[in-house]
């Protein structure tokens, strides 16, 4: 016999018997529920004070019978249901309400989030014949409405033949008509931001930009957002359980496949927001992770990554949850794989402890190199700078060579040294390097230390700013931030002012001289005159020295 969910503490065998015996039971495809199965439901329900609900599916079979108490019962996870975009679950909820009282708003929100079939009420009088039937079911087009349901009128005990199936399975095509040709054809991501902040506004709208930033680099299409600014952050889900709920209904009226936070969620805020909401959700960190996965290419890179990834996952290896899948899995199955979601702790130190000994080698590697390098006396510049600044464009543009370089950030990941001559006959060595970000996770910091270690060999760090972004003085404090970090301020360092030509001519000068930089094209050889001169300069001074 099939399990009684919920509260069956204190019923008698009899009554346990009793609720057993309705998985015996049989709904027409016509019928919302038959007259005599939802009398016999109110009369049980009416004798042990407790609402009763059924679950049934298309077929008219009952595949979950659920008790609860006065006041409600708790659906149980139905993971043998799943409910795909542009499509309902396939499963309806059919529940007693020992009061006369219509669907309340947590019926009403357990039929959006569950993406159920129909949700209804079953009303008695004392004896437990039914009065009245209250129900809803999801709109076709939500987006259109400013509730993503439709209560319908109430169906008297002899009005339950509706022609259910059919209704719902109009309901389901005219969802897949509305749906955009784009999101089925390739069946990429689509994502709602969210951020839950006590910054002010002005700076929570640029962080969140920049996070749309990051998910067109991921190949992540934006669908909406949602800015909350709170005096406090709620420790448990962020934003609140009224305003979680809010959030997984506009999530399911867009038919969005990713819910990404641009706040870093701790293990605890993970389980309790992904126990409310069956999208997939992640946070601002596994996107980054995510980006970093994608562009890996040397074996280096790809050490660092994983080694980043697993230290972000090992303290939410507790349960396995869906927030986890982008980052184990990501798309085209970039990463550790899934299979580590059921890798124990120990193993995943275990493997931790592998990588950081293979990149203890890889530094050691690059140390020689850099020794020799210093014998040979070839001075050294490193590019850095903000993702997205131009870094690879300009080391393309002055050694005439074919970095990958593109509008996203996080474009380049592994570090590419060219050789230019400058004039007086010197020969440098410039390196490229990956673009710095706010927040950037901790772990990856960690991990990316042997790249980034290159820079305390340079002679020279040419910071390229992208002075078109309105927010670039932030981007600049970044990487100052990360430089001290790294303390690697004291090393000589030349500012390029690149995409002079999405700037107005005549505040150039200005931000030149406030920014004590060389205003620059990357695109435009015949601009780098200047820059060159400046960092052989430079050099030259720190040759001397």
């Amino acid at each position: 016999m099939k399990k009684i969910w919920g509260n069956t503490r204190g019923l008698k065998a009899g009554q346990v018997h009793r609720l057993e015996n309705l998985y015996r039971r049989r709904v027409p495809p016509e019928y919302l529920i038959t007259p005599e199965l939802a009398r016999d439901l109110c009369q049980l329900s009416q004798e042990i004070q407790r609402q009763i609900g059924l679950m049934i599916d298309r077929a008219g079979k009952l595949a979950y019978v659920v008790v609860g108490d006065a006041q409600g019962i708790i659906i149980p996870k139905l993971l043998e249901y799943r409910a795909s975009p542009g499509r309902l679950r396939g499963l309806r909820c059919i529940h007693t309400h020992l009061k006369d009282e219509s669907l309340n708003q947590d019926d009403l929100t357990d039929l959006a989030l569950l993406r159920l079939d129909a949700m209804a009420a079953i009303t008695s009088d004392d004896q437990g014949f039914p009065r009245a039937v209250f129900w809803a079911h999801l709109l076709p087009r939500p987006e259109m409405a400013q509730k993503p349901y439709e209560l319908r009128e109430k169906l008297l005990p002899h009005q339950l033949a509706i022609e259910f199936l059919d209704l719902i399975q109009a309901i389901e095509r005219e969802m897949g008509q509305a749906r955009p040709q784009a999101k089925i054809a390739k069946g990429s991501e689509q994502a709602l931001l969210c951020s839950v902040t006590t910054m002010p506004r002005k700076k929570a709208l640029d962080s969140m930009a920049e996070l749309s930033e990051l998910c067109r680099s991921s190949g992540i299409d934006v669908v909406d957002s949602l800015l909350q600014i709170r005096k406090e952050v709620d420790s448990r889900t962020l934003m609140g359980s009224g305003k979680l709920q809010d959030l997984a209904i506009r999530a399911m009226q867009l038919e969005v496949t990713l819910i990404i936070f641009d706040q870093e969620l701790n293990p605890s805020q993970i389980r309790s927001i992904t126990d409310q909401i069956e999208i997939k959700v992640i946070d601002r960190t596994q996107l980054i992770l995510d980006i970093f996965a994608q562009r890996a290419r040397s074996k280096e890179g790809k050490l660092q990554v994983e080694l980043a990834q697993l230290k972000y996952l090992q303290p939410r290896l507790v349960t396995k949850n869906t927030a986890m899948s982008r980052l184990t899995g990501g798309i085209g199955g970039r990463g550790p794989g899934e299979t580590k979601l059921e890798i124990n702790r120990r193993r995943v130190r275990d493997k931790i402890h592998q990588l950081e000994k293979a990149l203890i080698e890889v530094q050691k590697h690059r140390k020689q190199q850099r020794r020799q390098r210093e014998q040979k006396g070839v001075p050294v510049i490193s590019i850095i700078g903000y993702t997205n600044a131009g870094k690879s464009t300009l080391l393309n543009t002055l050694t005439h060579s074919q970095v990958l370089a593109e509008s996203r950030l996080f474009a380049t990941l592994d570090p590419s040294s060219r050789r230019l001559r400058f004039p007086r006959d010197m020969e440098v060595l410039i390196t490229d390097t990956v673009g710095f970000i706010r927040n950037l996770p901790k772990d990856l910091i960690v991990a990316f230390r042997a790249t980034l270690e290159e820079l305390e060999s340079a002679d020279l760090l040419l910071h390229v700013i992208d002075i078109s972004n309105p927010r670039h003085t932030e981007q600049i404090a970044t990487v100052e931030k990360l430089l001290n970090e790294l303390e690697l301020e004291n090393i000589p360092q030349v500012r390029a002012l690149n995409k002079i030509d999405l700037v107005d001519p005549e505040a150039l000068p200005i931000l030149a001289e406030r920014l004590q930089g060389v205003p620059i094209s990357a695109k435009e050889r015949a601009t780098l005159t200047p820059l060159i001169d400046k960092m052989a300069f430079v050099i030259e001074r720190a040759i001397d020295a």
